[in-house]
């Protein structure tokens, strides 16, 4: 029995703080949907999750009737990741479908470009995912009109008049604002409007955008999903097999699919994923709550602390707030030689791994912070570990 068959077995829901909604028997909790999400059905002496289908052709006889054709079309692993993706973004939902993708990027701009056409109007945040401009770019080449606007104060309402797709990613990367999904979903679709949301920094655990509403969930599995900055993945989860439809076609002729190998480790690294998000979401708000009290540090932004601008909204609708913590260091120099002086941190671009990084964000250009601005992400190490070697770090950086 899978964990979406126990799920609809026990008629239960799981609320936006986390609780179990007692509509029936208990329904399974995080760990275990995380752990059992995606295995097939036991069959005696074979493996619990099959290893990597290395295929680029199936046999096939007849007419090709069968689930397994070419390799550019399916492979049973993707098959069985994109289950589990889904059965964590959308339990319960038996119409809604996954699709599997090589990163990140390739699932957002599956969903961008194929529901969008020239004379069409697309809202994007302005402080979203730094690609997010070379994308516009190309959107606007096609004919599409895009329009921006920021991510907090539900600031993408005021230029939603008439589009026929919004995008939303909340919390946003790197500022961390966060938007009232609720609320942006049912404007957009009060006038037709499809929705689409970045759900990287929350993953499914932090977050389920179709619970909220929304038409697609959208992730860089790169990311906290898999957390062991090893592989490169991205997927798309949508409300039924009509969204998706062009989704899966996109796919189909842009070629954009992932390794075997990369999906089975995907699949593989989900089982953990619980265990990991309680930990970094756990660590990071610590690591918040100490760097609020150093006096250097300005701009701190973490949506768990409850003095933060994010906090009443993402309080709502998430249940877990993720492990990133942005904040902002005097200069680019200081910043610099407070990354220099960590010893437990690396000094990289991505979030979400088992191992914390930070990054001085500017210094890639494209987002609009300050020079001395920090993103940092909390990994699994032990937190008092952590904290020690952030405070030291700052102490070596003043000097």
């Amino acid at each position: 029995m899978t964990s979406e068959d126990f799920v609809t077995a026990n008629d239960e829901g799981t609320g936006p703080a986390g609780e179990r909604q007692a509509t029936g028997a208990k329904a399974p909790g995080d760990g275990t949907r995380a752990v059992r999400a995606g295995l097939p059905e036991p069959v005696k002496y074979e493996p619990t999750l099959p290893g990597p289908v290395f295929a680029a052709h199936f046999h096939l006889p007849g007419e090709p009737t069968g689930p397994y054709t070419y390799g550019r079309d399916e492979n049973p692993t993707w098959t069985l990741l994109e289950r589990a993706i889904g059965e964590l973004e959308a339990p319960g939902q038996e119409s809604a479908e996954t699709l599997s993708f090589p990163s990140g990027m390739a699932a957002i701009s599956a969903v961008l470009f194929s529901h969008l056409r020239s004379g069409d109007v697309v809202v994007l945040p302005d402080d979203g995912y730094q690609v997010l401009p070379l994308v516009r770019e190309q959107l606007t080449a096609f004919g599409v009109e895009v329009r921006t606007a920021p991510t907090a104060g539900d600031a993408q309402l005021e230029v939603l008049d008439g589009a026929k797709l919004l995008w939303i990613e909340t919390p946003s990367n790197p500022g961390l604002d966060v938007c009232d999904l609720r609320r942006l979903v049912a404007a957009a679709h009060a006038q037709g409007t499809l929705v689409a949301v970045d759900n990287t920094l929350a993953t499914p655990l932090g977050q389920r955008p179709l619970e909220l509403g929304a038409d697609f969930s959208v992730a860089s599995g790169t990311k906290m999903l898999t957390g062991h900055g090893d592989i490169l993945l991205g997927y798309v989860t949508g409300r039924n097999a009509e969204l998706m439809a062009p989704v899966r076609r996109w796919r189909k002729v842009v070629g954009a699919i992932p390794g075997p190998m990369e999906a089975w480790l995907a699949h593989r690294s989900l089982a953990t994923l619980q265990l990991r998000a309680d930990r970094q979401t756990a660590t990071a708000k610590t690591i918040a709550e100490v760097l609020r009290e150093r006096p250097e540090v300005t701009g701190l932004r973490y949506p768990g602390l409850p003095d933060d601008p994010s906090y009443k909204i993402a309080s709502q609708q998430m249940r877990r707030f993720g492990c990133v913590v942005s904040f902002t260091l005097p200069s680019r120099e200081r910043a610099e030689r407070f990354l220099d002086a960590l010893r437990l941190v690396d000094d990289a671009t991505s979030f979400g791994g088992v191992r914390s990084t930070a990054e001085r964000r500017g210094r890639w250009g494209g987002d609009a912070v300050p020079e001395g601005f920090i993103r940092f992400s909390a990994g699994a190490e032990d937190p008092e570990d952590l904290v020690a070697d952030i405070l030291r770090a700052l102490d070596a950086s003043a000097e």
